[in-house]
């Protein structure tokens, strides 16, 4: 499929989008049903990267206040860089703070999901992503010995919800819900879209996405999926496929913008839970559609740590979730494949 061809696709969404512009607003009309329905565009910086909401309304009825305030909540609650979080006490062991219904939601399904994967997304991953520094800072630092010592404190099974109480095993374990938290964020501003009797939406946090209804064109919504080069432009990237969605949620983790090479290796951003490393695998990308964002945005992280194969065998036995893989062969060459259930979303048939 050629690139040109899709980015000419109207209405097409990245989901590596950057948008830059703080709180902008645009709208579009657009008739339907006999009415005229606008569409707004609002974008803007939170949580250390962008948004995009665009959705129809008869009158621009989304306040930057109120929205404002939904992120300033899921901040409060989810933020390991806010000290005052829930999660945030959580980790410093603070036996005053009173778990909110976000965190509470969170956690289940990140347990959840540790069961479902084996432990391949896992929370208490914290201590090790501090320990590798972000973006890798501290790679020069790390040994296997380190690795091991921080182990200890790692594991999902060592970590439960009892009594709105959060019951570690050791204080040193800590959570991080940075694999997740962008797509239950989105799943929280659908709510707060739907709450005012809105139907058609798109929301984006930092390329995660939930869609609902139809766009501004009546249809659904058509989202690109970035092909997974080190040089491709991020405010005009280069497009694998194109899919449409409605009603669903879609996320996308990948390990080809983050990384580090080692002893001629290139490693993932994705710290696998189980050896204390990151990922290395030829895993490039993984997108997975499911049916809310929260659990699509966990899925795909959990899928960089699985690898192809597995991956691809664990979402091809599950009736709620669709992934897309690209990876590269023996070649260095980019190839893709996807579960059957990916097939009704693809905007144009391919040849795996």
């Amino acid at each position: 499929m050629k690139t040109n061809r899709l980015m000419q696709m109207i209405g097409c969404v990245c989901v590596s989008l950057i948008l830059c512009s703080c709180q902008e607003k645009t709208e579009k009309n657009y008739q339907q049903q006999g009415k005229t329905e606008k569409y707004y565009q609002m974008k803007g910086e939170i949580y250390g990267t962008y948004y995009s909401i665009i959705y129809g309304a008869e009158s621009e009825c989304v306040e930057i206040d109120k929205l404002d305030s939904v992120f300033a909540l899921i901040d409060n609650s989810l933020s390991t860089f806010v000290p005052t979080s829930v999660i945030s006490r959580v980790n410093q062991n603070d036996p005053t703070v009173k778990l909110d219904d976000y965190f509470v939601t969170v956690f289940r399904k990140g347990q959840y999901i540790s069961k479902m994967t084996d432990g391949a997304f896992d929370m208490t991953v914290a201590p090790l992503v501090n320990c590798w520094g972000f973006g890798f800072k501290k790679s020069d630092q790390v040994t296997p010995q380190m690795i091991e010592t921080i182990k200890q404190y790692v594991g999902y099974q060592k970590v439960r919800l009892e009594d709105n109480k959060i019951i570690k095993e050791n204080p040193n374990i800590m959570l991080d819900a940075s694999a997740i938290a962008k797509g239950f964020s989105c799943d929280v501003v659908a709510h707060y879209l739907a709450s005012l009797q809105i139907k058609n939406y798109m929301v984006e946090i930092g390329g995660e996405i939930v869609t609902a209804g139809k766009n501004s064109h009546g249809e659904t919504w058509n989202i690109g999926i970035t092909q997974p080069t080190e040089t491709n432009g991020i405010e005009s990237p280069d497009l694998q496929t194109v899919v449409c969605l409605t009603g669903v949620g879609l996320a996308t983790s990948g390990n080809y913008r983050q990384f580090y090479y080692k002893d001629g290796k290139r490693y993932s951003h994705t710290i696998n839970p189980h050896t204390g490393f990151p990922a290395e695998r030829n895993l490039l990308s993984a997108t997975v559609i499911a049916p809310d964002c929260m659990t699509a945005d966990a899925y795909a992280t959990s899928f960089m740590v699985m690898g192809l194969d597995s991956a691809y065998a664990f979402a091809s036995q599950q009736n709620d979730l669709a992934a897309y893989f690209i990876y590269s062969d023996d070649q260095d060459q980019l190839q893709v494949k996807y579960t059957d259930s990916f097939r009704q979303y693809l905007k144009f048939a391919e040849n795996e």
